[in-house]
């Protein structure tokens, strides 16, 4: 192969990309076979199903049990709002991760205690094994999943507290920085990270997604004089949405 030539796979994919992308292949049009693609493109069974796996990779087409595969629909990216928490003293979790006033939505959550792994013991600033309170949630929009959050909570500092459990008590469906406040701690920096990565399969079924599709994940941690009470995960589909950073110049 010269150098610089894309693999046979590659081309493949990239030409039915081509028509997916321009409508010639429209969604839920079904994809040809892979010896259709064969005969069409002059290529071996192998170099018919790579292709096929690369799209699929891609989120551009699924495939049916018993039926073939077909080009998934694309909706246009709608904008996931991020904004200054500053000053936000009736912040709920939907805001909390969807800042967008024009959005209204709802969550469900579940908490529990567990001990802190090396990655979250690290961004909280504690020793691994150190108890903190974990709260997975899944927010909607219009009843659609919009993303999922997964915040961790050092247990040295809430625990014994009203607010020990974000979605119990008097300060239930608050958000961090009025809770803190509620524990004479305050909030006065928040720091975001982020990334891209496949998203597994629990996160694919929670939000109708393709398991190995891209997501976005956004690390965030509250700081207190330089103390991180909050650390989380927000996990959003990243062809469904695209993030965008609204932040006050001071």
């Amino acid at each position: 192969m010269p150098l610089g030539e894309q693999p046979a796979y590659l081309r493949v994919a990239a030409d039915l990309r081509r028509k997916i992308v321009s409508g010639e292949l429209p969604p839920h049009a079904r994809l040809p076979s892979q010896a259709r693609i064969r005969l069409l493109y002059g290529v071996s069974d192998t170099v018919a199903l790579e292709a096929r796996k690369v799209l699929i990779a891609e989120g551009l087409v699924e495939g049916r049990s018993g039926s073939g595969t077909y080009v998934r629909s694309r909706p246009e990216p709608r904008r996931l709002v991020r904004t200054g928490y500053r000053g936000l003293a009736d912040l709920t979790p939907f805001r909390q991760e969807q800042a967008d006033e024009s959005v209204t939505g709802s969550w469900e959550s579940r908490s529990a205690q567990e001990h802190a792994g090396g990655s979250v013991a690290a961004r909280l600033h504690l020793g691994a094994g150190d108890p903190v309170m974990r709260t997975r949630y899944v927010f909607r929009s219009a009843g659609e999943p919009v993303l999922l959050s997964t915040s961790w909570e050092p247990l040295a500092l809430t625990g014994r507290t009203p607010v020990m459990l974000p979605e119990e008590g008097p300060l239930a469906g608050r958000g961090v920085v009025e809770r803190m406040a509620a524990i004479d701690v305050v909030v006065d920096n928040v720091v975001e990270e982020v990334g891209t990565r496949p998203g597994l399969a629990d996160e694919a079924h929670a939000l109708g997604a393709v398991p190995g599709q891209p997501v976005l994940c956004i690390q965030r941690t509250f700081y207190a004089s330089g103390r991180a009470v909050e650390t989380a995960d927000v996990i959003v589909p990243a062809d469904r949405y695209r993030v965008s950073y609204h932040l006050p110049v001071k």
